[in-house]
Protein backbone atom coordinates (compact mmCIF):
# COMPACT_ATOMS: atom_id res chain seq x y z
CA UNK A 1 0.00 0.00 0.00
CA UNK A 2 1.44 3.72 -0.66
CA UNK A 3 0.38 6.27 1.53
CA UNK A 4 -1.95 8.96 0.39
CA UNK A 5 -1.18 12.19 -0.48
CA UNK A 6 -3.94 13.71 -2.02
CA UNK A 7 -7.27 12.13 -2.69
CA UNK A 8 -8.07 13.30 -6.89
CA UNK A 9 -11.92 12.24 -5.90
CA UNK A 10 -13.81 14.80 -3.67
CA UNK A 11 -16.87 12.27 -2.80
CA UNK A 12 -17.58 9.63 -1.26
CA UNK A 13 -18.25 6.59 -2.98
CA UNK A 14 -21.99 6.46 -3.47
CA UNK A 15 -22.69 3.38 -0.96
CA UNK A 16 -20.45 4.54 1.50
CA UNK A 17 -22.88 6.18 3.76
CA UNK A 18 -25.04 3.30 3.81
CA UNK A 19 -22.60 0.70 4.10
CA UNK A 20 -21.27 2.33 7.00
CA UNK A 21 -24.74 2.32 8.89
CA UNK A 22 -24.94 -1.52 8.19
CA UNK A 23 -22.16 -2.08 9.41
CA UNK A 24 -22.09 -0.54 11.84
CA UNK A 25 -25.25 -2.03 13.27
CA UNK A 26 -23.87 -5.59 12.27
CA UNK A 27 -20.63 -4.93 13.93
CA UNK A 28 -19.84 -3.44 17.28
CA UNK A 29 -16.12 -3.42 16.70
CA UNK A 30 -16.44 -1.74 13.44
CA UNK A 31 -18.47 0.51 14.91
CA UNK A 32 -15.82 2.09 17.27
CA UNK A 33 -13.36 2.16 14.47
CA UNK A 34 -16.14 3.51 11.77
CA UNK A 35 -16.96 6.63 14.27
CA UNK A 36 -13.53 6.99 14.85
CA UNK A 37 -12.48 7.65 11.25
CA UNK A 38 -15.94 8.84 9.89
CA UNK A 39 -15.20 11.80 8.39
CA UNK A 40 -12.48 9.77 6.27
CA UNK A 41 -13.20 7.22 3.10
CA UNK A 42 -12.13 5.34 -0.03
CA UNK A 43 -10.84 7.29 -3.08
CA UNK A 44 -9.82 6.40 -6.32
CA UNK A 45 -7.00 7.93 -8.60
CA UNK A 46 -8.82 6.87 -12.14
CA UNK A 47 -5.60 5.92 -13.47
CA UNK A 48 -5.85 2.02 -14.14
CA UNK A 49 -1.69 1.74 -15.26
CA UNK A 50 -0.92 3.65 -11.95
CA UNK A 51 -2.58 1.72 -9.46
CA UNK A 52 -1.64 -1.61 -11.11
CA UNK A 53 2.03 -0.39 -10.58
CA UNK A 54 1.46 1.33 -7.56
CA UNK A 55 0.32 -2.18 -6.70
CA UNK A 56 2.96 -4.55 -8.00
CA UNK A 57 5.55 -2.35 -6.20
CA UNK A 58 3.49 -2.67 -3.04
CA UNK A 59 3.49 -6.49 -3.08
CA UNK A 60 5.15 -8.18 -0.06
CA UNK A 61 6.99 -5.00 1.53
CA UNK A 62 5.50 -2.74 4.31
CA UNK A 63 3.63 0.24 3.37
CA UNK A 64 6.39 2.02 4.03
CA UNK A 65 8.97 0.31 1.90
CA UNK A 66 6.17 0.41 -1.12
CA UNK A 67 6.44 4.70 -0.39
CA UNK A 68 9.78 5.00 0.21
CA UNK A 69 10.24 3.37 -3.41
CA UNK A 70 7.18 4.38 -5.44
CA UNK A 71 8.53 8.34 -4.43
CA UNK A 72 12.09 7.12 -6.38
CA UNK A 73 10.06 5.62 -9.44
CA UNK A 74 7.95 9.07 -9.24
CA UNK A 75 11.31 11.01 -9.20
CA UNK A 76 12.55 9.56 -11.91
CA UNK A 77 9.65 9.40 -14.21
CA UNK A 78 9.62 12.85 -13.77
CA UNK A 79 6.91 13.38 -15.69
CA UNK A 80 4.29 11.03 -14.23
CA UNK A 81 4.55 7.58 -14.03
CA UNK A 82 2.99 6.43 -17.21
CA UNK A 83 3.30 3.78 -20.02
CA UNK A 84 5.97 6.03 -21.97
CA UNK A 85 7.62 7.38 -18.91
CA UNK A 86 7.89 3.83 -17.42
CA UNK A 87 9.53 2.52 -20.96
CA UNK A 88 11.76 5.58 -21.52
CA UNK A 89 13.78 4.52 -18.18
CA UNK A 90 16.09 1.69 -18.31
CA UNK A 91 15.98 -1.82 -16.48
CA UNK A 92 19.03 -0.32 -14.59
CA UNK A 93 16.82 2.89 -14.04
CA UNK A 94 14.14 1.03 -11.91
CA UNK A 95 16.70 -1.11 -10.31
CA UNK A 96 17.95 1.75 -8.56
CA UNK A 97 14.90 3.07 -7.60
CA UNK A 98 14.84 0.06 -5.33
CA UNK A 99 12.64 -2.50 -7.11
CA UNK A 100 13.37 -5.76 -7.46
CA UNK A 101 14.58 -7.25 -10.67
CA UNK A 102 11.40 -9.39 -11.12
CA UNK A 103 8.86 -6.22 -10.12
CA UNK A 104 10.87 -4.25 -12.97
CA UNK A 105 10.16 -6.98 -15.68
CA UNK A 106 6.67 -6.92 -14.59
CA UNK A 107 6.27 -3.30 -14.63
CA UNK A 108 7.83 -3.04 -17.77
CA UNK A 109 5.66 -5.98 -19.76
CA UNK A 110 2.78 -4.00 -18.08
CA UNK A 111 3.92 -0.29 -20.04
CA UNK A 112 4.19 -2.12 -22.90
CA UNK A 113 1.21 -3.73 -22.96
CA UNK A 114 -1.00 -0.68 -22.50
CA UNK A 115 0.85 1.54 -24.81
CA UNK A 116 0.47 -1.33 -27.69
CA UNK A 117 -3.47 -1.44 -25.90
CA UNK A 118 -3.20 -4.97 -25.33
CA UNK A 119 -4.22 -4.10 -22.57
CA UNK A 120 -7.77 -2.75 -22.73
CA UNK A 121 -9.00 -1.62 -18.87
CA UNK A 122 -12.40 0.31 -20.26
CA UNK A 123 -14.26 -2.87 -20.13
CA UNK A 124 -13.36 -4.30 -16.52
CA UNK A 125 -15.84 -1.20 -15.64
CA UNK A 126 -18.67 -3.93 -16.50
CA UNK A 127 -17.46 -7.20 -15.65
CA UNK A 128 -18.59 -8.46 -12.58
CA UNK A 129 -15.50 -9.19 -10.10
CA UNK A 130 -14.27 -12.86 -10.56
CA UNK A 131 -14.06 -12.30 -13.89
CA UNK A 132 -11.92 -8.92 -13.68
CA UNK A 133 -9.76 -10.79 -11.26
CA UNK A 134 -9.65 -13.79 -13.83
CA UNK A 135 -8.63 -11.43 -16.61
CA UNK A 136 -6.05 -9.45 -14.12
CA UNK A 137 -4.42 -12.64 -12.91
CA UNK A 138 -3.43 -13.58 -16.41
CA UNK A 139 -1.32 -10.78 -16.90
CA UNK A 140 2.32 -11.29 -16.02
CA UNK A 141 3.30 -10.00 -12.54
CA UNK A 142 -0.68 -9.68 -11.17
CA UNK A 143 -2.13 -12.15 -8.57
CA UNK A 144 -5.57 -12.30 -6.84
CA UNK A 145 -4.25 -9.77 -4.15
CA UNK A 146 -3.16 -7.11 -6.74
CA UNK A 147 -6.78 -7.57 -8.48
CA UNK A 148 -8.39 -7.21 -5.83
CA UNK A 149 -6.46 -4.37 -5.04
CA UNK A 150 -7.24 -2.94 -8.44
CA UNK A 151 -11.18 -3.59 -7.72
CA UNK A 152 -10.80 -1.79 -4.33
CA UNK A 153 -8.86 1.12 -5.43
CA UNK A 154 -9.52 1.81 -8.72
CA UNK A 155 -12.63 0.60 -9.55
CA UNK A 156 -14.51 1.03 -6.09
CA UNK A 157 -16.16 -2.12 -5.97
CA UNK A 158 -17.88 -2.55 -2.42
CA UNK A 159 -17.29 -6.24 -2.02
CA UNK A 160 -14.33 -7.00 -1.78
CA UNK A 161 -12.46 -9.20 0.94
CA UNK A 162 -8.76 -9.25 0.54
CA UNK A 163 -7.99 -12.32 2.38
CA UNK A 164 -3.55 -12.29 1.41
CA UNK A 165 -3.54 -8.92 2.45
CA UNK A 166 -1.29 -9.46 5.82
CA UNK A 167 -2.72 -5.64 7.12
CA UNK A 168 -6.06 -7.10 7.25
CA UNK A 169 -5.30 -10.00 8.50
CA UNK A 170 -3.15 -8.20 11.17
CA UNK A 171 -6.14 -6.11 11.94
CA UNK A 172 -8.61 -9.23 12.48
CA UNK A 173 -6.16 -10.69 14.81
CA UNK A 174 -6.23 -7.80 17.01
CA UNK A 175 -9.41 -6.69 16.98
CA UNK A 176 -11.39 -9.49 17.46
CA UNK A 177 -9.08 -12.67 18.26
CA UNK A 178 -6.66 -10.70 20.99
CA UNK A 179 -3.34 -10.98 18.40
CA UNK A 180 -4.03 -14.44 17.91
CA UNK A 181 -2.88 -15.91 14.85
CA UNK A 182 -6.24 -16.16 12.72
CA UNK A 183 -6.82 -18.47 9.38
CA UNK A 184 -8.14 -17.30 6.29
CA UNK A 185 -10.89 -19.84 6.76
CA UNK A 186 -11.97 -17.56 10.10
CA UNK A 187 -11.23 -14.11 8.78
CA UNK A 188 -13.85 -15.23 5.69
CA UNK A 189 -16.24 -16.56 7.95
CA UNK A 190 -16.04 -13.45 10.19
CA UNK A 191 -16.18 -11.28 6.99
CA UNK A 192 -19.14 -13.10 5.78
CA UNK A 193 -21.58 -10.73 8.00
CA UNK A 194 -20.20 -7.77 6.42
CA UNK A 195 -21.37 -8.54 3.03
CA UNK A 196 -22.27 -6.53 0.65
CA UNK A 197 -19.71 -4.19 2.08
CA UNK A 198 -16.51 -5.80 2.47
CA UNK A 199 -14.15 -3.20 1.25
CA UNK A 200 -15.86 -1.02 3.39
CA UNK A 201 -15.12 -3.05 6.43
CA UNK A 202 -11.46 -3.98 4.65
CA UNK A 203 -10.71 -0.04 4.47
CA UNK A 204 -12.11 0.70 8.22
CA UNK A 205 -9.79 -2.35 9.58
CA UNK A 206 -6.75 -1.36 7.53
CA UNK A 207 -7.27 2.37 9.36
CA UNK A 208 -7.70 0.96 13.03
CA UNK A 209 -3.36 -0.61 12.16
CA UNK A 210 -2.83 2.50 10.06
CA UNK A 211 -4.79 5.65 10.84
CA UNK A 212 -2.42 7.31 7.63
CA UNK A 213 -5.47 6.79 4.35
CA UNK A 214 -3.98 4.51 1.69
CA UNK A 215 -4.46 4.51 -1.81
CA UNK A 216 -3.32 2.49 -5.27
Amino acid sequence: MTILNEPEQAYAPYYWREACEELMHKDVVLKKIILEYNSDFLVTRKDPFNTLVRSIVGQQISVAAAQSIWNKVEAICRVGVNPGSVLSLSFEDLRGAGLSGRKVEYIKDLAKDFHTSRINSDHWYDMDDESVIKELCSIRGIGRWTAEMYLIFNLLRPNILPLDDIGLINAISGNYFDGEAVSRKKANELGEKWAPWRTVATWYLWRSIDPIPVAY
